[in-house]
C-alpha cells in the first residue's frame, strides 16, 4: 500500500471514536468570543516547573520556626535565605531572580492551589493545564482563549509551544499551536514532498473511498499549516541578534528562542516552555538549588534580552507547578508530593510584592501546605488584565482576581 494510503486510511480511525464532545468535533462548531480593549501587542510565556516543585525550599519562611523543625536537615539556613523581609526570602540559588525581584519585576504569589487536590503527576498536571478540577477536558486553558482571541488565521504562530510536544495547555479548538523543540529541529516528522501532498489531498476528497470522516481535511490543514510554518519560521526569525549571555541549558536556549519569536513581531500572543525535573523524593538540596539556580539565570538573561530590544513590559512571565511538595522531609533526603505552592508573575505590568496568605506549617491538610488561592483567580487576571479577553469565555466560573498585575 502506498505511504499516502495508508495514512489516509489510519487517520480515518478517528471517525470510530470520535464523538460530540472531541477536541476535533468541537473544532467545527466554534466560534470566537467577544473582545476586551487592548493588549494587542502583549505576550504571555508559561514556564512549566515540572515535577511538583517544593515552594517552601524555594520561598523560604525563613522567619517561622516550624519550617526548622519540621525539616531538620532540608531547611535553608537563615543565614544563606535571599530575605525578602523578616519572614520570607527566596532560595540561596536564586541571586538573579532576587535581582529581578528587588527591581520591582517579580511578583511572588502565595498558597496557591484548588480545592480536593489531586497528588498524581498525570492527572494533577492536566487539572493545572486544562484548569477543569471538576471534570476531565479536551483542550487547555490557554488553547480556548487562542480560539476565542479572534487572532489572525492566516499567522502559524499565534501560539508557540517550545517544547518536543505539544502541551495541553495549548490545545485548543480551531487554532493550530507548533510544538518546537528548536528552531534548528522544528519540521513536520513525515514531511512529504510536494506530488505526495497532492496525492494525498485528492484522496481525502475522493468519494470512492470506503470510509468517511470530517475531520481528515482539518488534519491535513493541520499538516499543511505545520509544514508551512517550518519553512518560515527561519525567515521571520532570521534579522534578529542578542547580547544577553543565556546558560547552555535547555531553558536558557528556549528562552533565547522565546526572545528571538518575541522580538521578530510575528504575531506571537502565548509562548510555552518547561524546565525539571523537579519530583524530588531523594536528594533534593543538590536538585532543587541546581534547578532554580538554572531558572534564576535563564530568567534573567531573557528579561536582559527582551529590555535590550524594548520588549520587556511587553512580556509577562508566569510559572507553574503541578503541586508543592509535603511539609515535612523524608528520610531519603527528599519531600514527597504535596499541594499548595508558590508561583512567581515576573516582567510586564507585575506589580512587585508578596501576593497570597504565607504558608501556616500548622494549620496543614494532612501534613500538606493548604491553598488558600485558587489557581483559576491568577488565571482569570492573566487573561483579563494582560490579555485583555473575558475569562468567563475561557474558565467554568467566576474567579475573584488578584492585584499583582496593573
Amino acid at each position: 500500500m502506498k505511504r499516502g494510503r495508508f495514512l489516509v486510511g489510519s487517520l480515518a480511525g478517528i471517525s470510530v471514536v470520535a464523538n460530540a464532545d472531541h477536541v476535533f468535533a468541537r473544532a467545527l462548531a466554534a466560534a470566537p468570543l467577544p473582545g476586551l480593549p487592548g493588549a494587542d501587542d502583549r505576550c504571555l510565556v508559561l514556564v512549566n516547573l515540572q515535577g511538583g516543585n517544593d515552594g517552601l525550599n524555594c520561598v523560604v519562611p525563613h522567619g517561622d520556626p516550624d519550617y526548622y523543625r519540621l525539616r531538620p536537615s532540608l531547611a535553608v539556613s537563615p543565614s544563606a535565605v535571599l530575605a525578602i523581609d523578616s519572614q520570607l526570602g527566596l532560595n540561596p540559588s536564586m541571586t538573579s531572580f532576587k535581582a529581578l525581584y528587588d527591581k520591582g519585576m517579580v511578583a511572588i504569589v502565595q498558597g496557591v492551589g484548588y480545592p480536593n487536590p489531586d497528588h498524581s503527576h498525570f492527572r494533577s498536571t492536566e487539572i493545572w493545564q486544562t484548569a477543569a478540577p471538576e471534570r476531565y477536558e479536551h483542550t487547555g486553558w490557554i488553547g480556548r482563549y487562542l480560539d476565542a482571541a479572534a487572532l489572525p488565521k492566516d499567522n502559524l504562530f499565534n501560539g508557540v509551544s517550545l517544547a518536543p510536544i505539544l502541551p495541553e495547555v495549548m490545545v485548543g479548538m480551531t487554532v493550530d499551536v507548533p510544538a518546537i523543540a528548536s528552531e534548528a529541529a522544528y519540521g513536520l516528522r513525515i514531511d512529504r514532498n510536494a506530488a505526495q501532498r497532492t496525492e494525498y489531498a485528492t484522496l481525502v476528497r475522493d468519494e470512492r473511498l470506503p470510509f468517511a470522516s470530517p475531520y481528515l481535511a482539518r488534519v491535513m490543514e493541520i499538516e499543511d499549516r505545520s509544514q508551512r510554518g517550518s519553512e518560515e519560521l527561519p525567515r521571520l526569525l532570521a534579522g534578529y541578534t542578542t547580547n544577553a549571555s543565556y546558560p547552555a541549558t535547555p531553558l536558557g536556549r528556549s528562552l533565547a528562542l522565546a526572545a528571538q519569536i518575541v522580538g521578530s513581531n510575528i504575531g506571537t500572543r502565548v509562548l510555552y516552555v518547561q524546565h525539571g525535573s523537579f519530583d524530588t523524593h531523594v536528594n533534593q538540596v543538590a536538585v532543587q538549588n541546581r534547578l532554580l539556580g538554572e531558572f534564576s539565570d535563564a530568567i534573567k538573561a531573557f528579561y536582559d534580552d527582551l529590555a535590550a530590544h524594548g520588549n520587556d513590559n511587553r512580556v509577562l512571565t508566569m510559572t507553574f507547578s503541578e503541586f508543592g511538595r509535603r511539609i515535612e522531609e523524608n528520610a531519603s533526603g527528599g519531600t514527597d508530593h504535596g499541594e499548595a505552592s508558590p508561583l512567581f508573575l515576573i516582567g510586564g505590568g507585575t506589580k512587585s510584592g508578596v501576593y497570597g496568605s504565607s504558608p501556616d506549617l500548622t494549620a496543614t491538610n494532612m501534613g500538606n501546605v493548604r491553598f488558600t488561592l485558587d489557581f483559576r483567580s491568577v488565571y482569570a487576571t492573566v487573561l483579563e488584565r494582560w490579555l485583555g479577553r473575558p475569562s468567563s469565555g475561557v474558565l467554568q466560573g467566576t474567579f475573584d482576581q488578584i492585584t499583582a498585575l496593573s
